[in-house]
């Protein structure tokens, strides 16, 4: 009789703290179950807890699941000052990463970058050869560079080597005569790569500046008034661009002009195939794409061109590739489509139904801001940063009907359109947005993310005109150290005294986990990493459980250095100001210890990598 009544006390006790534990968080309920050996009671309890909840209150079930709660877990019980004490009260999140299998496994080049075309204009493709610039763009690799923008459907190849000099005292003259002097000199040749690389004088860069700051003025007067210049490649342009991509260790793709058009509206492919031959007689390794946001050409030219013409027209390049030789197995990329609005959509869908086999893989572009974003905090509004999702979400839907299992790629993508926002899209603001992007990207599957633009084109590039690394540049050098292309699934809960549903989880701390970069030979295979934004204005607390629980970590924390706070453009690694050390050497990129158990404690706006070291992940031993 004693034997019976003491199974049933246990059976109720045991029911009570699967009822306390399934009302907080089921992954903890997980970690309870294991501590107290009640695994077979939960199987039980796991199918019916949907059913179970709507009627367990706390009214129901206080007496029960509070005595067991003072009993076998004191952590959950407040001081008598109405603290928490112990553990699970000085933190707020807990933290744990699915080690067994990756949810993703993205491309190697997942991080690419892209050169806008009014390089050609504003003369900046000529200090392509800058020591300093190959260096940062080599930080960079592996990665493809898009060579592409508003500019791309207005390009015209020239197979010359040399038009007309510029007459007359000014920028241009002197500028059109130092490229000769480039050209028939010896430059200083890189030995690690035999690339043709130069220490550029800083006189040679000051009147570059100045020429560009003028043809910018112009530039934005073209959009503006949606009149738009043709832009001239020539076949010296077409040289230093490839071997800007080939010394950077950064595979180059060509966006080809769409608006060259006949009278009766077929796409003109005389300048193509022209660019074409000349390429492949220098041997140069590159894959394709043609035209740029083509929904939107209507507002820019007055022109239109449906889906069914486009798909004409990629078909058609597909052909001229394999009509060359040397390309007849190159990559082709499109449709470029803009914002998956209306319009955009269609195009898209059209496309994809008529031409989806001809293409490798699916690009489209996304921008978060416009011009008239005045303030900081328009960066960091949290419904901004999960607009990306919505827009993952309608191109899938519509690739997936039409070319199950094909790939996305988020191309020509950047804080803000329309050269972005001086002050605001080039500050550590603004790193907010690129962090969560290739995060909210890689959790959604999208396999590669070209950026827009590593170097010249207005406000949202990661190197500025003077070659210093902007507070994106610094992300992503560290982002390519660090990340590998497994993502594997986060598993978060938050702790907090009135709970809120997924607000200061997801909305404000943003935490995502791949396997350690193999190619980074400081951590073995298995390592994993995790990065976190915290948009919060206070300080947060993360511990590391259930599979990380223990595991010694190396932290990597991004800060905004200086006195302008989000508006700097410099930026600090664990309290230490990064600087390149001189134009071919990076700084040195070293961790902080944190101690095996240590709760990792999250300054308010700030981004941190976190290397959990040694952890043997099955997903990442592979």
């Amino acid at each position: 009789m004693g034997g019976e009544t003491r199974r049933s006390q246990r059976k109720r006790r045991l029911t009570a703290t699967v009822v306390f534990c399934i009302q907080r968080h089921k992954f903890f309920c997980k970690m309870l179950a294991a501590r107290a050996q009640i695994a077979p009671l939960l199987s039980f309890w796991w199918w019916l807890a949907p059913i179970l909840l709507p009627f367990t209150s706390s009214s129901s079930h206080s007496s029960s699941s509070a005595s067991y709660a003072s009993s076998s877990f004191p952590t959950y019980q407040k001081a008598a000052g109405g603290s928490r004490t112990g553990f699970l009260g000085r933190t707020l999140v807990l933290l744990d990463v699915n080690t067994r299998s990756p949810t993703r496994i993205l491309n190697e080049n997942f991080l690419s970058l892209q050169l806008d075309p009014s390089i050609i204009s504003d003369g900046w493709l000529v200090f392509l050869s800058s020591k300093r610039l190959v260096t940062l763009a080599r930080g960079l690799s592996p990665a493809f560079l898009r060579f592409g923008g508003k500019r791309t459907d207005f390009l015209q190849f020239n197979n010359q080597k040399n038009l007309a000099k510029y007459r007359g005292p000014g920028p241009d003259y002197y500028l059109k005569n130092y490229d000769d002097d480039i050209v028939h000199s010896d430059i200083a040749m890189d030995k690690q790569n035999g690339c043709k690389v130069a220490s550029h004088p800083d006189i040679m860069l000051e009147l570059q500046r100045e020429k560009a700051a003028s043809t910018h003025l112009i530039l934005l007067k073209e959009q503006i008034s949606n009149i738009y210049s043709n832009v001239t490649i020539t076949a010296r342009s077409l040289d230093k661009l490839y071997n800007f991509a080939d010394c950077a260790g950064l595979h180059l793709i060509l966006g080809l002009n769409a608006l060259h058009r006949n009278h009766d509206n077929s796409w003109n492919t005389s300048s193509t195939l022209n660019l074409l031959k000349y390429s492949a007689g220098k041997k140069y390794n590159v894959s394709w794409e043609l035209g740029n946001e083509p929904n939107a050409y209507r507002s820019m030219v007055g022109r239109t061109i449906n889906s069914t013409q486009l798909a004409q027209d990629y078909t058609e390049l597909r052909t001229l590739l394999q009509s060359v030789r040397y390309y007849n197995r190159a990559h082709l990329y499109g449709p470029n489509t803009g914002r998956p609005r209306r319009n955009a959509i269609l195009l898209l869908d059209g496309f994809m139904k008529d031409a989806g086999s001809v293409i490798d893989a699916v690009t489209w572009q996304h921008y978060f801001q416009d011009g008239r974003v005045k303030k900081v905090e328009d960066f960091l509004k949290t419904r901004l940063l999960d607009t990306l999702r919505e827009q993952i979400t309608k191109v899938s839907k519509v690739v997936s009907t039409h070319t199950p299992g094909k790939k996305l790629w988020l191309g020509g993508l950047g804080p803000a359109w329309s050269g972005g926002i001086n002050n605001l899209s080039d500050t550590f603001a603004a790193a907010f947005l690129w962090a969560n992007t290739l995060g909210m990207a890689a959790v959604h599957g999208i396999d590669v993310v070209l950026r827009h633009s590593f170097f010249d084109y207005g406000y949202t590039h990661l190197v500025d005109q003077h070659f210093n690394p902007l507070p994106d540049y610094w992300f992503s050098l560290l982002f390519k150290r660090l990340v590998g292309p497994k993502v594997l699934a986060v598993r978060v809960a938050g702790l907090q005294r009135k709970p809120q549903k997924g607000r200061v989880i997801w909305d404000k701390l943003r935490i995502y986990a791949h396997c350690t970069s193999y190619s980074n030979h400081n951590y073995m295979r298995g390592s994993i990493t995790i990065y976190i934004i915290n948009l919060h204005r206070s300080r947060k607390k993360i511990k590391l459980a259930g599979t990380l629980r223990n595991k010694t970590v190396h932290q990597y924390l991004l800060q905004p250095y200086g006195n302008e706070g989000l508006k700097a453009k410099h930026v600090q690694l664990n309290g230490e100001r990064l600087l390149m050390l001189d134009n071919e050497t990076f700084p040195e990129i070293k961790p902080k210890t944190l101690r095996a158990g240590r709760t990792i404690a999250m300054p308010p706006m700030t981004i941190g990598f976190y290397v959990v070291k040694n952890m043997n992940a099955y997903a990442c031993r592979r």
